[in-house]
């Protein structure tokens, strides 16, 4: 291998994004954070690394595995490069914005960088783009966050999607009305995340037939909803499971015609959320497009600081798998020569205007720098 092949190796999950995808991909972020906008939501800008101990902090905990970790020559303290942007919000939130009036909306847009992908996403750094609703507890700020999402793919151009609905504390409320020995209750927990039926009637006692019936009730959220009003759950538990259903009514009032299901029991991925959480998928598309849910904004700073929260990511990497492949724009060569008021009057028309910056043939120009047109003679022509 050539020192040149070797310097242009990257490592395993990473690679450079080049001419037009990064053209595509920055003209997709803005029109999703322009979705965001429209609806009140407020952008910030959180730093790539922080100190490792306040991206640690409380619901942060679960984010460790996947994050890597420097130490700052600065002030001697380890800092740790963000595997997810969302508890940075709720920082933001929690003390530059603390006084500003709730409910809090702030969207937000970046990069993150994991320690190792998986089998549905190698990829190991990967743009976010978000919004988050914090101080509100209401199921109508539940809705508003899932219509968000919803609303910011289609926009762009994603079809066919399905939102996964799920709530991580009804299945949990089961075990814990159960009775069970901590130890007992956190296999009954890792049974459930593992859809394991047998496991579930092994371990769970008592609570084993609602458990059962609840890993049986994935699908379609009309007839999943059906089937937990059947149920006689706890109180806890029928709380959780009336939220659902009453979200479910909001976001089908709003969106009548899109598809909803509902996994009452997986949690997976949402290890530190308190609520109703969903997930965005979209018909014959890699992976998922975003998740989103319930958690609570401000406990990594401070207990008294702890205020409700909902919001979703999406992941730029799936979302641009769903989209057309980016296409070379129209480029417009202008020749050596151009006057600035030319060239500001074609750019103002939309075009994307490449000043010549010798003399010369104007077409070979044009061909070699992948200009579509050429300015000639004030006409625009078709390079060929």
């Amino acid at each position: 291998m050539t020192d040149l092949a070797r310097r242009g190796l990257l490592p395993a999950g990473l690679r450079d994004v080049l001419p037009p995808e990064a053209d595509h991909e920055a003209t997709v972020i803005q029109r999703l954070l322009g979705v965001s906008a429209a609806r009140g939501y407020r952008a910030v800008k959180p730093p790539l690394v922080e100190f490792e101990d306040s991206l640690l902090a409380g619901s942060g905990a679960a984010m460790g595995p996947n994050m890597f970790r420097v130490m700052d020559p600065v002030s001697q303290r380890m800092l740790g490069l963000r595997a997810d942007m969302t508890l940075q919000i709720a920082r933001i939130a929690a003390t530059r914005l603390k006084k500003l009036p709730r409910p809090l909306r702030l969207s937000y847009a970046g990069e993150v960088l994991r320690v190792k992908g998986d089998g549905l996403r190698p990829e190991r750094q990967f743009g976010q783009v978000g919004a988050e609703l914090i101080g509100s507890d209401s199921q109508a700020a539940d809705a508003e966050v899932v219509l968000l999402a919803v609303e910011a793919l289609e926009t762009i151009g994603v079809k066919n999607l399905t939102v996964d609905l799920s709530s991580p504390r009804l299945a949990p409320a089961v075990v814990a009305a159960a009775g069970l020995e901590p130890e007992a209750a956190q296999r009954v927990r890792e049974a459930l995340n593992q859809k394991d039926q047998s496991a579930v009637k092994r371990l769970a006692r008592q609570a084993a037939p609602t458990l059962v019936e609840l890993l049986k009730i994935t699908g379609p959220a009309d007839a999943a909803l059906a089937a937990l009003k059947k149920l006689k759950l706890p109180a806890e538990a029928e709380a959780e499971a009336r939220r659902l259903s009453e979200v479910v009514a909001l976001v089908r009032e709003a969106a009548p015609k899109l598809s909803l299901t509902i996994d009452p029991v997986e949690i997976r991925g949402f290890e530190y959320h308190t609520g109703l959480c969903f997930t965005v998928f979209a018909r014959r598309v890699r992976g998922e497009l975003g998740r989103g849910g319930r958690y609570v904004a401000g406990e990594t700073v401070s207990p008294s600081l702890a205020e409700s929260a909902t919001g979703f990511t999406l992941y730029m990497d799936s979302i641009l798998r769903a989209l057309p492949a980016a296409g070379e724009a129209k480029r417009l060569f202008l020749p050596y020569g151009t006057s600035p008021a030319e060239a500001r009057k074609w750019r103002g028309e939309g075009w994307i205007a490449v000043a010549g910056l010798e003399p010369g043939d104007a077409s070979g120009e044009a061909r070699r720098l992948a200009c579509t047109h050429v300015l000639l003679g004030g006409a625009i022509k078709d390079v060929g």
